[in-house]
């Protein structure tokens, strides 16, 4: 229990920690551009603990699920040109540009947001989330090169005597070896003798010779590391896409080096192993499975590493739309939850506390986890806060770089500068974007508390 506690207290000290960074690069690039910060705020809610240092009000608050600063002037005044005729949008707008206005001081004319030229407040808004790109780079850094992440190695685990089909369903008692039990082409149980029916054929590794413990160090010449992070990767596509064709390995068996050659053969498998709703396709079948280990990473392979887990992140973000109606019957009709579905911060805490349980990983293996973790925090940070959307800081870029691109149209067709961009045009679309992101979050609290993904 007490592992358990540390663990999630760790990761809500990392999350505060990243999310301070974040308003940081906010802060620093708004004071260095001369722009009035009242109030930088770690979370949300009730104020824990302030403290006033100059003009600025630094504090925690109750719920560390966010933070902000508060920059003077980020809605302008409105346009002269701008219609009164009285409606309830325009109402509100009026209301929501009245109460940021309410914080100008007198001398404050050169120091609110909006009079300040279009690239300072790009970089201002891009700041943030820009810091927790570095520190997600910095972290992953750290986790490839000094601590280590876990990958598939090509030292060969398990070598299955026989190949039997992703759909196969075999009835066998207790202790039985499956590769005597005569299956159909469907991997169904059938009766010996019938048509079509026959003992699972057996894999072509263990026809071969291989044996577990075997090392693969090349395949058809080339050269891997055993324990790169993409090693296995490389092995298993050379596999998946040679059913019929032969392999040369070169495998390393106590300490001495042989070549073997051989051949997959074709067989149906998962399209996506992962999610088995996706069907199933032909692919070549060797019959070898992988060890995992615990591996340090030359800091050349950072790079590549990163654009992996970018790719992959940004996959995840584009998904999430169409997982959440799987995510709510989770929450409410105990539907099993996905595990490549979203997860919440109290989901991933949860996970933190769970990895420093587990008394089978080393203090090393839950280093390297509880890394991999913060450090995906801060890439998700990244990527979702640049949504170019309306209250997001990538809004607020879009915005800025929209007034740009209309002043250089004004200038090129004779007229003059339009201004500033309302941005207090968007607040009704921000209140709609922010009542979604509300339910979404509430969303995933429910189900990690209810439906939680664990490590199990």
């Amino acid at each position: 229990m007490l592992l358990t506690v540390l663990g999630i207290v760790a990761f809500a000290a990392g999350l505060l920690l990243s999310i301070a960074f974040h308003e940081y690069g906010h802060f620093f690039w708004a004071r260095k551009f001369g722009m009035r910060v009242p109030q930088f705020m770690v979370g949300f809610g009730p104020t824990v603990f302030s403290r006033t240092r100059g003009e600025t009000e630094y504090g925690v608050k109750a719920v560390p699920l966010g933070g902000y600063i508060r920059i003077i002037g980020m809605i302008p005044p409105a346009e002269e040109n701008e219609s009164t005729r009285a409606t309830r949008m325009r109402s509100f707008i009026a209301e929501v540009r009245g109460a940021a206005l309410d914080d100008v001081r007198p001398g404050d004319e050169g120091r609110v947001f909006y009079a300040k030229p279009w690239w300072q407040r790009v970089i201002v808004m891009f700041a943030g989330p820009f810091h927790n790109l570095v520190l997600a780079v910095l972290l992953f850094t750290v986790l490839l090169t000094v601590v280590g992440t876990s990958v598939l190695t090509t030292t060969v685990r398990d070598v299955p005597a026989c190949v039997l089909p992703a759909t196969a369903v075999t009835q066998t008692p207790a202790g039985t070896d499956p590769c005597t039990v005569p299956v159909d082409p469907a991997g169904q149980t059938c009766e010996a003798g019938t048509p079509g029916c026959a003992l699972p054929e057996q894999s072509p590794a263990a026809a071969a010779g291989l044996r577990p413990g075997d090392t693969i160090v090349a395949i058809d010449g080339q050269p891997l590391d055993p324990t790169a992070y993409d090693s296995w990767t490389t092995v298993q596509e050379a596999i998946r896409t040679s059913p019929g064709q032969p392999l040369d390995l070169t495998i390393e068996r106590d300490g001495a080096r042989q070549q073997v050659t051989v051949t997959p053969i074709a067989n149906t498998v998962y399209a996506d192993p992962t999610d088995a709703t996706e069907g199933t396709t032909t692919a070549g079948y060797l019959g070898v499975s992988p060890s995992g280990a615990l591996a340090r990473q030359d800091l050349a392979d950072v790079p590549a590493y990163f654009g992996t887990v970018v790719a992959n992140a940004v996959e995840r973000l584009v998904e999430i739309p169409e997982r959440i109606p799987q995510l709510f019957r989770a929450a409410f009709l105990g539907e099993e939850r996905d595990p490549n579905g979203p997860i919440g911060v109290v989901g991933v805490g949860r996970i933190s506390g769970e990895v420093f349980s587990i008394p089978e990983l080393t203090t090393l293996e839950k280093v390297s986890t509880f890394l991999q973790l913060l450090a995906s925090i801060n890439l998700v940070l990244f990527l979702f806060n640049l949504l170019p959307i309306y209250p997001l800081d990538g809004g607020h870029v879009a915005g800025a770089l929209y007034e740009k691109a209309r002043a250089v149209v004004a200038r090129l067709r004779g007229r003059p500068d339009p201004g500033p961009f309302d941005i207090a045009r968007l607040m009704p679309v921000a209140y709609v974007v922010a009542g979604l992101f509300v339910v979404l979050s509430g969303l995933l609290l429910i189900a990690d508390i209810v439906n939680p993904i664990t490590l199990q």
